[in-house]
């Protein structure tokens, strides 16, 4: 009978390696539009929640959860994982995001901007920067997206 030691001294096993083969990081969607889209929100988006850390840490909860939300995306779209979960329909919850995330940070940084705080300032241009890239990753989703599945289901 083996021990728990000597399992993990061994090799893994063929069917190990495959699991774990599901999770590699697909290069060329980090270099597309989409990939550098869901990299510059990120980027962007943790910019927002230092300036609001450092500032105003009421409004930071909303960046922080846009940050894992987005985060969750990119992990989703850049390891092909989306592929397994065949049932929801990805371009929608992409474009939801999207939409949601531009509600937010435009509520956010405008009631920020109120403080006259340095950081709540660069946070409310950080804000509206990230709200114009959300618009455009939205504008970008419904073009390719959406547009083409309804005129699909009008031909049918």
């Amino acid at each position: 009978m083996l021990s728990a030691l000597d399992r993990r001294d061994r090799a893994p096993e063929e069917g190990a390696a495959a699991g774990l083969q599901g999770f590699a990081v697909d290069k060329t969607f980090l270099s597309s539009l989409k990939g550098i889209l869901l990299e510059t929100e990120l980027a962007l988006t943790f910019i927002i929640f230092i300036c609001f850390t450092a500032s105003i840490s009421a409004y930071m909860a909303a960046a922080l959860l846009e940050f894992f939300i987005t985060l969750a995306f990119l992990f989703l779209y850049a390891t092909q994982y989306y592929q397994r979960f065949d049932r929801l329909n990805w371009p929608c919850l992409d474009f939801l995001r999207c939409v949601s995330a531009i509600i937010i940070f435009l509520v956010v940084s405008f009631a920020a901007v109120t403080s006259r705080d340095g950081a709540a300032i660069a946070a409310f241009v950080f804000g509206i920067i990230l709200v114009s890239v959300f618009a455009y990753d939205a504008f970008k989703i419904y073009r390719t997206e959406i547009v083409p599945r309804a005129t699909q289901g009008d031909q049918q």
